[in-house]
């Protein structure tokens, strides 16, 4: 009952539909929190061994076994251009697992990523501007603004890459 209020109603006491909320699993790129919807991840875990593929763009750092699974490892800060292309992942990198449509992908993050609940109210729609023109689908679903004056950019990871790099993918 943490999330309903109970207020008084022509004289009595009503339950208070309880505010919506959303989960985030939220981590950082460039020193910027980015968040994407806890549905959308399968897992998240240590970086496992990378195997390299070739032909594949610089953000692609190339593909792991996640239990049983092939998946390809991407560096959205390389795929975002907040860091040069070509950067080797740290020793120790964390991969969160996204599933999409079509798709899984794991996104190589430097720090140990965390779960975030915070009130649906608290994301807006990403202004206009903000949206990467050159993408046909839209990645970005809101900003989410914190108590502390702090924001977290949502991804979609269902929208983050373009037909021509799902078929791209090594897997």
């Amino acid at each position: 009952m943490a999330d309903s209020v109970l207020r008084p109603v022509g004289g009595k006491a009503a339950l208070a539909a309880p505010e919506a909320t959303v989960q985030l699993i939220v981590f950082q790129l460039a020193g910027e929190d980015y968040g994407v919807r806890i549905e959308q991840v399968r897992e998240v875990t240590a970086t496992p061994e990378v195997a390299r593929m070739p032909k594949t763009p610089a953000f692609i750092k190339g593909i792991v076994n996640l239990r049983g699974d092939i998946i390809a490892i991407i560096d959205l800060e390389e795929r975002f251009g907040l860091m040069p292309a070509g950067r080797p992942l740290p020793e120790r990198s964390y991969t969160i697992a996204v599933e999409a449509a079509d798709y899984t992908i794991g996104l190589a993050v430097r720090e140990v990523p965390r779960p975030l609940r915070l009130p649906a109210a608290a994301i807006e729609a990403a202004p206009e501007f903000l949206q990467d023109s050159g993408q046909r689908e839209r990645y970005l679903e809101g900003i989410a603004k914190l108590p502390d004056g702090s924001v977290i950019i949502v991804l979609d990871m269902r929208k983050l890459l373009t037909p021509t790099e799902i078929l791209r993918l090594p897997n």
